[in-house]
């Protein structure tokens, strides 16, 4: 309800003469241009030029019309092109036709009806597309003339002033990057002074209040942190070139979310897929960690934003020890409590499904349940609520997470044999009346994981209803070969260096079934996932390991063989 009645005060007040009460002033000119750290491709410039517009894995061909008068193949075609990044590619070839085409897209836009689109007044789209305007600005106007450079202006503010009430009804990245675009325009723009002190302002509380004292994002989500580092170094950058103190608290966030970077990634470079992370872009990563002046080690214990990292010798172990988010940000938060990841050096053995980059809505509601992700499923439910009704999805932009796991505990020490984290969930008390806890043991030398996981009721309770089925998985990633071991109890893992590791359960049997790696670079894998089923009442515990070999692999490799179960839709 607080969400309607903000979106409510936000379309009263979204008129043009109201916006322009709350923008006192006027412009009459650009100070600066902020430096865009995304990578940009020359040789995409004469794609644009040819009317040829590839974004998010589709093609457009324009064929002498606005590209903006088009109906667009996917929405994530459309918030790529109406964010305007596409900028920095003409910029990159730096000709007097690029820029000539710059101005030409871009007076278009301005003219255009096709801005009153809706996907194009997205606050995430209206931000990217304000701070695409600013700093790819000397490429739009180097060449213009006064009437241009006037129009352009207009325009720009324009789009400023729609942004401006656009806080009152978003949360999270969106609201970051709504005030992040602000401070950009303020201190980019004549005449500011005022709206430079205000934004600053907001923009310094958002940020105490958005990034966790360990330097994780309220979300959860370690794509968030890349997304927001990748404008707050340049923000930094505009402060000191307008000899401008940066807000403490611009400067604090940074330093502690670049560890947090560190914190999320594997051996190869890539990071780990919880609450709606994807593949992590090689290019903005490698751009992101330049800037980094610590080079500090992360620590192996996030309690702000609840996570663990466990490293001995050349294996990561990385879980999710952490409740949901707030409702207000968790619409791409998932049901993963207790998941893990697993690597050993370059080569990632136990993944989460992750998301993919493109085409979410097609995935969502599978990559968010608990069956998506490295831990135990109970009756084959999430352990967290998910909005469902398609009335509230859309009043409350997405499906956030309305009930799940309220107390997590973790608790880690160091033992003769290795380091052993304990961990426990009641995600399932409430309608189950059962608690997960897992145990998890590292060896010194990075040769063996050792686990145990529970299913048990409260203290004083016990388990309700008569299915007490429950279910352990750990999904592969596309890379693994996995093998089932003729006696039923274990599974051979061949990874893509050669090395060889083993995982088995003793006193259970083991399936190899189907899965589905979202996250890759080329969209959807098929690969493999290991599951153990058992009765909670029969068997109320589980124990398994992963042993590394001390042989290698053949040449010929293993052919993994798996049961066959209902196959994922790719």
């Amino acid at each position: 309800m607080g969400r309607f009645a903000r979106n409510l005060m936000a379309r009263a007040t979204g008129g043009s003469v109201a916006l322009s009460r709350m923008w006192p002033g006027r412009t009459d000119r650009l100070i600066i241009a902020p430096h865009d750290l995304r990578t940009a491709d020359a040789t995409r410039a004469a794609e644009i030029y040819a009317g040829r517009f590839v974004f998010a894995g589709k093609i457009v061909t324009c064929h002498g019309r606005s590209v903006f008068d088009l109906e667009p193949p996917s929405e994530d075609w459309e918030v790529a092109l109406l964010g305007f990044g596409w900028l920095r590619h003409l910029r990159a070839a730096d000709t007097a036709l690029t820029r000539a085409n710059a101005r030409a897209l871009v007076d278009d836009w301005i003219s255009n009806a096709a801005r009153k689109r809706s996907t194009g007044r997205r606050p995430d789209v209206l931000a990217r597309r304000v701070i695409s305007l600013l700093s790819q600005a000397p490429l739009v106007l180097g060449d213009s003339d006064g009437k241009f450079y006037r129009r352009y202006l207009r325009g720009l503010t324009r789009e400023i002033r729609y942004l401006r009430y656009t806080t009152l009804d978003i949360d999270g990245v969106p609201r970051l990057q709504v005030l992040i675009a602000l401070c950009y325009a303020a201190l980019c723009l004549a005449n500011q002074g005022k709206h430079i002190r205000t934004a600053t302002r907001k923009l310094a509380d958002e940020l105490q209040r958005q990034i966790l004292p360990d330097g994780g994002h309220i979300s959860r989500n370690p794509g968030a942190l890349i997304e927001l580092l990748i404008d707050l170094l340049p923000l930094r950058q505009t402060f000191a070139a307008r000899n401008i103190p940066p807000p403490a608290a611009l400067l604090n966030a940074i330093d502690r979310m670049m560890p947090m970077l560190r914190f999320f990634r594997h051996g190869d470079g890539s990071f780990a897929l919880f609450n709606g992370m994807s593949s992590a872009p090689s290019d903005l990563l490698a751009t992101v960690l330049a800037y980094d002046d610590t080079h500090g080690l992360p620590m192996s214990y996030m309690p702000h934003s609840g996570f663990q990292r466990l490293d001995t010798g050349a294996m990561t172990v990385i879980i999710d020890t952490g409740a949901p988010p707030p409702p207000s940000v968790s619409q791409d938060a998932h049901a993963g409590c207790l998941s893990f990841e697993l690597s050993s050096g370059p080569s990632r053995i136990v993944v989460n499904c992750g998301m993919p980059t493109t085409g979410r809505d097609n995935w969502r509601a599978f990559a968010r349940s608990t069956a998506a992700h490295s831990t135990l499923t109970y009756q084959d439910t999430s352990s967290c609520h998910f909005v469902e009704l398609s009335a509230m999805k859309r009043l409350l932009h997405g499906a956030p997470i309305v009930s799940g796991p309220s107390q997590v505990e973790s608790y880690r020490e160091v033992v003769a044999d290795g380091m052993l984290l304990s961990t426990a969930h009641n995600g399932y008390l409430a309608r189950f009346g059962v608690m997960h806890r897992r145990t998890l043991m590292v060896a010194h030398d990075g040769s063996r994981l050792d686990g145990e996981d529970t299913v048990s009721p409260a203290p004083g309770t016990r388990i309700k209803g008569n299915d007490t089925e429950y279910a352990v998985r750990f999904h592969l990633h596309p890379l693994v070969k996995a093998n089932r071991l003729s006696d039923g109890r274990g599974v051979m893992l061949v990874l893509p260096n050669r090395e060889v590791w083993t995982f088995e359960a003793l006193d259970d049997n083991v399936d190899l079934q189907d899965s589905v790696f979202l996250a890759g670079n080329e969209g959807p894998r098929r690969t493999a996932q290991i599951v153990i089923r058992q009765n909670s009442r029969r068997a109320p515990s589980i124990r398994w390991s992963f042993v590394r070999s001390t042989t290698s692999a053949p040449a010929a490799g293993a052919r993994r063989t798996a049961s066959r179960e209902p196959e994922l839709p790719l």
